[in-house]
């Protein structure tokens, strides 16, 4: 792939992230993978809309804003996974107290990623590459940290077949790192392969009870689910 650009500090201590091309059969795999996928699923897709929209009430989906390609942000479209109950105050409750048995469903077999497919054909994410974390952890990240931003962000990669939301912050950070050092047509089918196995398994998936940690560069330590 020949000598990748350097993530850096500017003159005032900003992190700039410079861009990774997107190779031109990542791309095509990414268009017509994402098109079928919608295709295919749509039965999958429209089921999961009407048990969230009687389950759960009004609000079938969510967007939260997600670091994508060059440190920059996009949003991440999603099925919403818990309900919308609030307090006395009027603010949302706790993760905990919104937790539902359908939401949980959806996140353990990965049925709350489907409409990420329409970011993937929008060209705002890959089928494959490092999950796009949250657009507030952008600011705290060193150098090193922000490398996997250089390429597009993606729907799995090597975390999600490794261990998913068991896997550490520096675990999650090195894996990306790896798939960004080895990325290849074949080590995308082999991941795309993995996943659909790692789904119908479950295993590590349970994002409703699992939370992880990430310290910043300023040793600022933020708990939040995937």
């Amino acid at each position: 792939m020949g000598v990748q650009p350097t993530v850096h500090r500017d003159d005032d201590g900003n992190v700039v992230v410079p861009k990774i091309p997107t190779p031109i059969w990542k791309r095509t795999m990414d268009v017509v993978g994402s098109a079928a996928g919608l295709i295919v699923l749509a039965p999958v897709f429209a089921a999961a809309a009407l048990l969230t929209r009687i389950t759960m009430g009004p609000g079938v989906f969510f967007t939260q804003k997600r670091g994508a390609h060059g440190g920059e942000t996009f949003e991440i479209i999603k099925f919403r996974t818990m309900t919308n109950d609030r307090g006395a105050d009027g603010k949302p409750l706790p993760d905990s107290e919104r937790t539902h048995w359908w939401g949980d469903t959806m996140r353990r077999f990965s049925i709350d990623e489907l409409p990420g497919l329409i970011n993937v054909l929008r060209g705002e994410m890959s089928l494959v590459g490092p999950r796009p974390f949250y657009a507030i952890y952008l600011e705290r990240y060193t150098p090193e940290h922000a490398q996997r931003h250089q390429v597009v962000p993606g729907i799995t990669g090597l975390c999600q077949t490794q261990g998913r939301n068991s896997l550490s912050w520096d675990e999650k950070f090195e894996l990306d790192l790896e798939y960004i050092r080895r990325r290849s047509f074949l080590l995308d089918i082999k991941i795309l392969w993995a996943t659909v196995r790692a789904v119908f398994g479950g295993a590590g998936a349970d994002g409703a009870k699992l939370t992880t940690v990430y310290a910043g560069a300023d040793g600022t330590q933020t708990e939040a689910q995937e």
